[in-house]
């Protein structure tokens, strides 16, 4: 498990807790006054995507269109697997090769 993302409020973490799949854990962390929640879990792409992670909705909207011909905003899809590029490689996971 690694770190996923950071949550400001327990019911946030608890909601992005409930979303990921298997093994998963939402931990507390106190720094003076303040609590954050750490939300750990695998690093996967159906994860983040559940989270609202990394503009992945937007990629699935462009693949689509991609895949059956039709207009999408070439930039967007260009700056989202660049950004997707250093996920992967902080994450140590694979960008599927049909996203590209």
């Amino acid at each position: 498990m690694k770190l996923l993302n950071t949550y400001d409020t327990k019911d946030e973490g608890e909601s992005a807790l409930a979303r990921i799949d298997e093994p998963k854990r939402l931990a507390s962390e106190r720094d003076s006054t303040e609590v954050i929640y750490n939300l750990f879990g695998t690093p996967s792409w159906g994860n983040f995507y559940k989270l609202g992670m990394f503009d992945l909705d937007t990629l699935k909207t462009i693949v689509e269109q991609k895949q059956s011909e039709q207009p999408y905003d070439e930039k967007k899809h260009r700056e989202i697997i660049t950004m997707l590029q250093y996920v992967a490689k902080s994450f140590e996971i694979e960008i599927p090769s049909h996203w590209k």
